[in-house]
């Protein structure tokens, strides 16, 4: 039996039905689990010792909306986590969907791997994700005045307001962004001239 086969028969085991569905590819496996089941299952997954996943490695938020040119027709945004059991040498695929497309939320697991603060801050950030019950849910990456999370796929490639320093004002000001879209024409290099070289 292969590290694999164990690792999802005791899965199978700890977890029961609580595990949505579980996929192995790539000699990769991803469990994916309710919204409702995903704090009970990440407490199972670190606290069974036959599973033991100490380590929380990445946990990043995914936006579906264009996943397979619009055809998904799934819940839109996803919590995705990658854990480590250093115990037992394998490692996990975690995915959490969201319930509310217009005010995704999940549970935090700060409480389970303290390591997960600011990596629910950054897919809050960039993503709009909710995690309920963690302790200081803020912007991380963007400024305090952004608006909108620059990671769906719905939110414009300029953005919406631009800062600058204003001398008048003696400080930094937001405005409408002004910036012109423009098309690039590629610079076409000739052998002939390349260089200086005739």
């Amino acid at each position: 039996m292969s590290k694999l086969d164990t690792l999802q028969k005791q899965l199978e085991t700890v977890l029961g039905n609580r595990a949505a569905g579980l996929v192995r590819k790539l000699d990769e496996v991803t469990l994916t689990v309710s919204a409702a089941d995903y704090l009970q299952v990440a407490k199972l997954l670190h606290d069974d010792p036959s599973l033991a996943f100490e380590q929380m490695i990445d946990l990043c938020g995914v936006d579906y909306s264009a996943y397979r040119d619009g055809e998904y027709e799934g819940q839109r945004f996803c919590v995705v986590t990658h854990l480590l059991s250093i115990k037992h040498n394998w490692r996990l695929r975690l995915k959490v969907f969201c319930p509310d497309d217009d005010f995704p939320m999940v549970s935090s697991i700060t409480g389970i791997w303290t390591v997960a603060n600011w990596f629910e801050r950054e897919a809050f950030d960039l993503y709009g994700i909710i995690f309920d019950g963690h302790d200081d849910l803020r912007r991380l990456l963007t400024d305090y005045g952004f608006i909108g999370h620059p990671f769906r796929k719905d939110f414009p490639v300029t953005g919406h307001v631009e800062m600058r320093y204003d001398p008048e004002q003696k400080r930094v000001v937001y405005q409408p962004v002004t910036i012109e879209p423009r098309e690039l024409t590629p610079r076409v290099i000739r052998e002939e001239n390349y260089g200086g070289l005739h």
